[in-house]
């Protein structure tokens, strides 16, 4: 993944799954490094859920607000003042 503590946006974690799916498919790795990219994965898998999940409930938060159907929790507050 990117710098220490710096979660890497999506596109930058989907392309490096992408790589390590890529490798791994390969078959030209050995058992162990094998492991390790399949960790990498799994750890790059979950931001990426992670933020299609964020952009989910935004967009539902957006998606109601015009018409006023419901009401913005303070969660809803703080996902649409989120800039990234």
């Amino acid at each position: 993944m990117t710098a220490k503590g710096k979660e890497p946006s999506f596109e930058e974690a989907l392309k490096a799954l992408e790589a390590i799916v890529s490798k791994l498919e390969s078959g030209e790795t050995k058992l162990e490094e094998s492991i390790r990219l399949f960790e990498e994965g799994m750890k790059l898998s979950g931001v990426c859920q992670k933020r299609l999940d964020e952009a989910d409930r935004k967009i539902e938060v957006l998606l109601r607000k015009p018409g006023g159907i419901a009401r913005e929790t303070e969660d809803e507050s703080d996902i649409l003042g989120k800039e990234e």
